[in-house]
């Protein structure tokens, strides 16, 4: 079986993390299949939205300090074609992290396991988070006078409290769940049986709305984040003209006043 599932049906993609006999740490060969399923559900026109999970107690450990490190810093020569890729493209570990890679479609994680380290990196690359109870998300790299790269010091101060962000990340102390969702930086706390469940209730709500639109929307609100209002609008409208200009923004108002179920075709 693959250390990554990967598979599409009615316009959502599943990819799921699955080592969990290694805390589902990122190794040469998962960083280039989470960073290939990115690429392949970005370009895929079927695909509207991207659902991300892992198996097993943690959702992801992160860098795979044994196997990974060691070949992005030259210390090991690769042994096979993962770590070749790794090593002619380091780049491959931020795009897997959601770091320099934009997927252009929503993604929601199903965290049904602790999310750590580069596990935590993840998630802040992603759009919505439905998670179990009693996990614990946070990033410890400072405990060990190393440095969390994998965008925390600019996306966790976005995407919680300011003073909280800070304090987990000169810490490297840890939250539960409920502190999570209670800041922000999740969206639901479900019980653990319900969490893939809840993500795919949401990716089909997402997947049935018009394709265009929503990466526009999220496009928009990813450009605007950061800029000054003035300047923000002036993004948002160039990202809204367009959608105006579609066969699907022609679609979904007809089927309003037919009071009928629109098809949008993403044109």
């Amino acid at each position: 079986m693959s250390i990554l599932e990967y598979s599409i049906s009615d316009h959502i993609a599943l990819i799921k993390l699955n080592r969990p006999e290694a805390r589902n740490a990122l190794n040469p060969e998962m960083v280039v299949r989470l960073a290939d399923a990115f690429k392949d559900a970005r370009d895929n026109e079927d695909v509207r939205v991207i659902v991300l999970t892992g198996e097993g107690s943690t959702f992801c450990a992160g860098a795979d300090l044994g196997e990974l490190i060691p070949i992005i810093s030259g210390a090991k020569e690769p042994k096979d074609e993962w770590d070749e890729r790794v090593a002619e493209n380091r780049n491959l570990i931020f795009e897997a992290l959601l770091r320099d890679f934009d997927t252009e479609k929503p993604v929601i994680a199903a965290v049904q396991g602790h999310a750590i380290a580069g596990g935590l990196e993840i998630l802040q690359g992603t759009d919505i988070r439905v998670a179990g109870p009693d996990l614990k998300f946070g990033v410890q790299e400072v405990k060990w006078a190393i440095f969390p790269g994998g965008g925390s010091t600019v996306r966790m101060p976005r995407q919680m409290p300011y003073a909280k962000a800070m304090e987990l990340l000169l810490t490297g102390d840890l939250i539960l769940s409920d502190e999570a969702k209670e800041i922000g930086f999740l969206n639901y706390v479900v019980p653990a049986d319900e969490v893939l469940n809840k993500a795919m209730e949401i990716a089909r709500k997402i997947a049935a709305n018009g394709p265009i639109a929503v990466k526009a929307i999220r496009a928009s609100v990813r450009a605007c984040s950061g800029v000054e209002e003035k300047e923000a609008l002036k993004i948002e409208t160039k990202h809204a003209n367009p959608v105006f200009a579609t066969e699907d923004a022609r679609e979904g108002p007809r089927a309003f006043m037919e009071k009928r179920k629109p098809v949008y075709k993403g044109k």
